[in-house]
């Protein structure tokens, strides 16, 4: 474990509690204003975080009894397109990480290799793809689908669809380009190379009409916890995003996970966690706590019902809503991995479905530390110390003195105690989490063949 612990921006531009948006200091309207997301990239800059992310979704959720009026009625719903955004911050930032979402149901893989690796060039190596296999029906429908793929099959294409970009990314060897004026060389043939990939759910030639981008690679990020995912992700990833309510639960997770990874003959610290950890800071304990119990009562019921519903791509509607909590595991098909501590949360305090929605609505079940800033920070290094994660992706309850309490109150807290860094020591995300680049599996000797259907054999590590 390295001795600084990584903090990522976990960017929304309500705030990430279900009541932030309705907050009294709260900036309203700025989901698509690109000072103000400006601004909050320079902000995080300047405390020095290794990264900001920024999620997705394809669809406004309308799960909840068909209808998306609860949906758009009581929160915010509007979203910028990740991967646009994050080519503009790059123009107004120099070293933070940029993280994007893309789903792998609902693109194709030359679209997504093309994308982030011209991202990559562009932001000179800061670039990570957060590899999402999307949730719900709502997104189906918006791409010709009648309904979501179930969990198995999605991510069987996840792998593939894994393997054909990271392939592609490798179709350009690093000093393929040769810009030779006087013999009029622009590029070495030999170094340029077909995919000839051939799988289940995608045919790719390739290459690349983009050469190998300043990390190599862009970052793999992906986020969850079921098990299909940590199997998936102990292959792939190089960060993981993850929803851990408490310490022991984060490092049961942060055991299991690493030990997969070592297993498949990667290193520890080829992959970093990052539990969403969601802060509530007051000057004192008290006020930290009436923030809190403020921002409680900004929540309503009926939206975190149906923004469960989402997430679930169940219909919640059917159930009362203050009976005991329903016996729907089995039912879902959406996010598994998060709701497997809801469900047990919800038996084991005998909690009604409406008690349940509002709980988990307040930080979709991500962890919540409320306090002082010497308090919060005393909490994230003691998870840090404990093996419980490699540092967090931070959640800010409301905008923008959410942010301003976690980047001038409690990261200089975190930096005082040596767990932080004070200055960026590298220009690219790799480099601040000591990632190395990927070897080039046509530079490495791999016949091109044997590069296209290297998924096969994945498959049947599964």
């Amino acid at each position: 474990m390295s001795q600084h612990m990584h903090l990522g921006l976990f960017v929304a531009a309500g705030g990430h509690h279900a009541g932030g948006w309705r907050h009294r200091d709260a900036v309203t309207g700025s989901s698509l204003d690109l000072d103000f997301y400006a601004r909050i990239a320079r902000q995080a800059e300047r405390a020095k975080l290794d990264m900001l992310f920024i999620a997705d979704k394809l669809a406004i959720d309308d799960n909840y009894g068909g209808s998306f009026d609860l949906t758009v009625t009581h929160r915010p719903t509007l979203s910028a397109e990740p991967l646009t955004l994050i080519s503009a911050l790059g123009a107004v930032t120099t070293h933070i990480g940029l993280a994007a979402t893309a789903s792998t149901t609902y693109h194709e893989p030359y679209h997504i290799a093309r994308m982030f690796a011209t991202l990559d060039h562009l932001s000179k190596g800061r670039v990570a793809w957060n590899v999402v296999t999307s949730t719900s029906d709502a997104e189906a429908r918006n791409f010709g689908k009648t309904e979501h793929l179930d969990h198995a099959t999605r991510y069987e294409r996840a792998e593939e669809f894994i393997e054909v970009v990271r392939a592609l990314w490798d179709s350009w060897e690093a000093d393929a380009l040769v810009l030779d004026k006087e013999r009029g060389v622009f590029a070495d043939k030999r170094k340029i190379h077909y995919v000839h990939h051939r799988g289940p759910w995608f045919d790719v030639k390739g290459p690349l009409n983009v050469q190998r981008s300043p990390q190599g690679h862009p970052v793999l990020i992906q986020a969850g916890s079921s098990e299909t995912f940590r199997e998936l992700a102990a292959r792939h990833a190089e960060l993981i995003f993850t929803a851990q309510p408490n310490i022991a639960s984060a490092q049961s997770f942060y055991r299991d996970f690493k030990s997969r990874v070592v297993k498949r003959g990667r290193s520890l610290s080829d992959v970093s966690i990052l539990p969403g950890t969601m802060l509530i800071v007051g000057s004192t304990e008290r006020e930290a706590q009436e923030k809190e119990l403020y921002l409680q009562s900004l929540i309503d019921t009926n939206t975190g019902l149906a923004f469960m519903s989402g997430s679930m791509n169940y219909d919640l509607s059917r159930h009362d809503p203050n009976a005991p909590f329903p016996d729907i595991e089995s039912e879902i098909r959406g996010s598994r991995g998060r709701f497997q501590f809801v469900f047990r949360k919800a038996r084991e305090e005998g909690l009604t479905l409406a008690q349940t929605a509002r709980w988990y609505i307040q930080s979709r079940s991500h962890h919540i530390v409320t306090g002082t800033p010497d308090a919060i920070a005393d909490r994230l290094t003691e998870w840090f110390r404990a093996e419980a994660c490699d540092g967090f992706n931070l959640m800010a309850p409301y905008m923008p003195g959410g942010l301003d309490d976690i980047c001038e109150r409690v990261v200089p807290e975190l930096q005082n105690r040596g767990v932080f860094r004070s200055e960026y020591t590298a220009s690219t995300l790799r480099g601040h989490f000591g990632l190395g680049q990927p070897a080039n599996r046509f530079a490495a000797g791999e016949n091109e063949q044997e590069a296209g259907f290297a998924l096969a054999e994945g498959r049947e590590r599964l």
